[in-house]
């Protein structure tokens, strides 16, 4: 857990610069799972370069990771992160997608943009999206380290799709985070090595922004019943300010854990009764 000077200190970074990076902040165990991981799911589950200008002709993109296990659950809330994307944002931020970004060798540099340009208020705001790019690999210049544009963050406009901007890569080594504001001007950069450049893409929105997945219904609900506390209130199963989310004035966590038990008591008495009287038990819901 990171002590409240260090946080400040991050903080005050991405006020005056739009971003921060925490370096070496991930156990290296947690990285060398996390790209195994992926690995499998791009080869389960044949997943190629979407090859459009925004997306790349040779990046590997896998969305919606919180519904592939166990093992993505520890990145939404892990405490060397978290606690700096609450303090650009507020304890009621949510998840906003949850994605790995995979650059190949020979990819070009993605273009410039604000992760929050297509939220329709005039610039500069306060911070709605806070994002993270967690480092699998080591981030070099020439892999395709994140390019970002200091201080764009306070900038009147979004950048023009696809214009030629002046930028620096943010390099950092494996087990490090980019953490920065929706509004800064960024983009993935060129591959010119001869390996893969790894990322997972852990972006953050303000509870009263509408998230980039839908995690409602892009995580199964067997699944977020499953995830812990506080997983459950960043996917949008809590309620913002004492009001927003709200399910007939109900904290929406309730329903999705009274399905969660109402599962379970059902297949313990489908277990504990003859074959000849099993039958599926109806349960009231909230």
């Amino acid at each position: 857990m990171l002590d409240t000077d260090t946080i400040q200190g991050h903080l005050d970074a991405v006020a005056r610069d739009g971003f921060t990076i925490l370096e070496r902040a991930i156990d290296p165990a947690l990285i060398d799972a996390l790209n195994d991981d992926l690995l499998r799911l791009e080869r389960d589950y044949e997943v190629v370069p979407s090859d459009n200008s925004f997306e790349g002709a040779r990046t590997v993109r896998i969305y919606n990771l919180l519904a592939f296990g166990p093992l993505y659950e520890a990145i939404p809330v892990h405490d060397h992160v978290l606690p700096v994307v609450e303090g650009v944002l507020d304890p009621g931020c949510l998840v906003s997608a949850l994605s790995s970004i995979s650059i190949d060798p020979g990819e070009t540099a993605q273009p410039i943009h604000a992760d929050d340009q297509l939220i329709p208020l005039d610039k500069p705001h306060a911070p709605t999206v806070c994002n993270s790019m967690w480092a699998l690999t080591d981030f070099t210049e020439a892999n395709g380290a994140t390019r970002i544009i200091p201080g764009s963050h306070v900038a009147d406009a979004s950048p023009d799709y696809g214009a030629p901007y002046d930028s620096i890569p943010a390099e950092m080594p494996k087990g490090s985070v980019l953490v920065w504001h929706g509004s800064l001007w960024h983009g993935g950069g060129a591959n010119t090595t001869n390996e893969r450049r790894v990322g997972i893409a852990m972006n953050y929105c303000a509870g009263w922004i509408r998230q980039q997945e839908n995690q409602q219904l892009g995580i199964p609900r067997e699944t977020a019943a499953g995830f812990s506390p506080r997983l459950r209130q960043l996917c949008g199963y809590g309620i913002y300010n004492g009001l927003m989310g709200h399910i007939n004035k109900r904290d929406p966590v309730e329903l999705l854990t009274s399905e969660r038990t109402a599962e379970t008591n059902t297949v313990q008495y489908r277990r504990s009764r003859p074959e000849s009287e099993r039958k599926v038990m109806v349960w009231d819901q909230i």
